[in-house]
């Protein structure tokens, strides 16, 4: 009883002041807009899992499917399913990076003249590493350059940090076989550096923060006691020196590298904490009103978590989330909202899930632990991933040709005038990014979809503006551009979409082939 005063009382006063639609705005679209303006305030201060702020976000979820009418279909007969995690941070203070360069040249035949740099890696902006309870407090260890780091480059590493270019295209050392030729070699350290020829998705700094949040009992990562960093294509010359310039223009046309020994050592100092939290999954349903069809359910799915605080840009260091993903939590309230009183004749199964931003890791425990049977879920739709930047013309359609889902989507689509796509750039793995791919990988039919684009046009200006400046930055807030009538379209299209799904007399499956189907 207690947390329920608590989320109404946040109900009716977490509105914070954001920038007013345009004159005409239909009305779901104002009342989703302060919505996410609730969801992104300061006031929730980034919802980073298992924080206050995200406590509170969970608070007003509730609270909306509450007053909506919506039934608890969490844990012990309430609205929330408690994950229990664990954090490794590598702290900003106390953590230092230094290339120390040794260089020596013939003054005169009798001679030599000894050379020594020293310069300093700024953590988060220049390098940053991956947070394990056994990284080393103190690494210090020569350097080699090792080109794309296959295994076959792998000579004359033992007890040395490996510099390999971190190639993200296919056909290319991945980095998890980046790592294992690094630790099988003898390697104590592996430092990736950023692809500039990755255009579609460009590596951004700063990082807002090296922390991992893993399930409490989850084990170790692969090779734990490595140190595993990543440096900037910018600071690459800080460790290869003039040798840098030609190794990124080969590395982004995906040419032949070269492999040496780096005459430098790198100095460094890891300040590690470590700590226990938890986070929750919100979960409500809206029953069904066929006899038969009620049985089953449609999850509809969206992650309610974001970065938090973290490392300041442009003098902020609030990453709000605006579009990241609270606005999409506001279209499954503004669903609920709709629907008061007046259900489909499947369930709809409402899920706003935690720690989508630490490795899908609410949407993970959800599918392992499911408040209702497997057999019953006969569809998923979740919500990520989509920026109403730009007149929604074309929608990139996740498992278009594994899910008969496509054609209920293409139903609606065609309605609107809306175009669906297969995903044009698959070695971003976008497919494998979001809260419903734990269940495509169980065998229930999910989707996901992303906002599509014609190359050349504006629409790609845009999106690409976007994942460059905002995507993961405090400039995913209420103040940013957006095409209302794109914002107003994509939820009508997941309205009814949902819709269809839930009254569609066939029950969803896979396409026959399909690499995701139960076997």
């Amino acid at each position: 009883m207690k947390r329920w005063l608590v989320a109404a009382a946040l109900m009716a006063g977490a509105c914070s002041s954001v920038p007013a639609p345009p004159a005409g705005t239909d009305a779901d679209t104002v009342a989703w807009w302060a919505i996410t303006g609730d969801l992104s305030s300061d006031a929730m201060e980034g919802r980073d899992t298992g924080s206050a702020g995200y406590d509170r976000a969970a608070d007003y979820v509730e609270a909306r499917f509450r007053a909506a009418g919506l039934k608890p279909a969490g844990e012990n007969g309430g609205y929330r399913q408690t994950l229990s995690l664990k954090e490794v941070r590598v702290e900003k203070a106390g953590t230092t990076f230094t290339v120390v360069t040794d260089l020596s040249a013939a003054a005169s035949a009798d001679d030599l003249v000894f050379v020594k740099t020293i310069l300093e890696l700024d953590f988060l902006h220049d390098i940053t590493v991956r947070p394990t309870v056994s990284l080393p407090r103190e690494l210090h260890a020569e350097l080699v350059f090792r080109g794309y780091c296959r295994p076959e480059d792998m000579t004359g590493v033992r007890n040395k940090v490996v510099v390999c270019f971190g190639a993200r295209r296919a056909g290319m050392t991945t980095g998890a076989q980046r790592l294992d030729a690094a630790a099988k070699a003898g390697g104590v350290g592996i430092i990736n550096v950023d692809d500039p020829g990755f255009t579609i998705e460009p590596s951004r700094w700063p990082e807002a923060y090296a922390r991992a949040v893993t399930f409490r009992e989850a084990g170790l990562p692969a090779y734990p006691e490595l140190a595993v960093m990543r440096l900037s294509a910018g600071a690459l010359a800080a460790v290869v020196g003039e040798r840098a310039a030609e190794i990124l223009k080969a590395g982004a046309a995906s040419h032949p590298l070269p492999s040496f020994d780096i005459p430098a050592t790198l100095d460094a100092t890891f300040a590690v904490s470590q700590r226990e939290l938890q986070s929750d999954n919100v979960l409500a349903m809206l029953p069904g009103t066929d006899p038969v069809l009620k049985d089953e359910i449609v999850l509809v799915s969206a992650h309610l978590d974001g970065y938090g605080f973290g490392e300041p840009v442009g003098g902020d260091s609030l990453y709000n989330g605006a579009f990241d993903d609270a606005a999409y939590v506001a279209s499954l309230i503004r669903l609920a909202e709709r629907q008061a009183g007046a259900g489909f004749k499947r369930s709809v199964l409402f899920a706003a899930y935690t720690g989508e931003e630490k490795g899908l890791l609410g949407s993970n425990w959800y599918a392992g632990h499911l408040t209702v049977p497997k057999e019953k879920i006969a569809a998923v739709i979740n919500l990520d991933q989509l920026r109403p930047l730009f007149p929604l013309k074309i929608l990139t359609m996740h498992g278009i040709d594994d899910l008969t889902l496509a054609a209920n989507a293409r139903r609606v689509a065609d309605g609107m005038g809306i175009e669906l796509r297969r995903d044009m750039e698959p070695e971003r793995n976008l497919n494998q990014r979001t809260d419903h791919f734990p269940f495509l990988r169980m065998g229930v039919p999910a989707v996901n979809f992303v906002f599509g684009f014609d190359p050349g046009t504006d629409a790609e200006v845009r999106y690409r503006e976007w994942y460059q400046s905002r995507y993961h930055r405090p400039q995913d807030d209420m103040g940013q551009p957006l095409d209302w009538g794109a914002a107003r379209d994509i939820n009508l299209f997941f309205y009814r979409l949902t819709e269809d799904v839930a009254n569609d007399p066939v029950r969803p499956g896979f396409v026959a082939g399909s690499q995701w189907a139960p076997k």
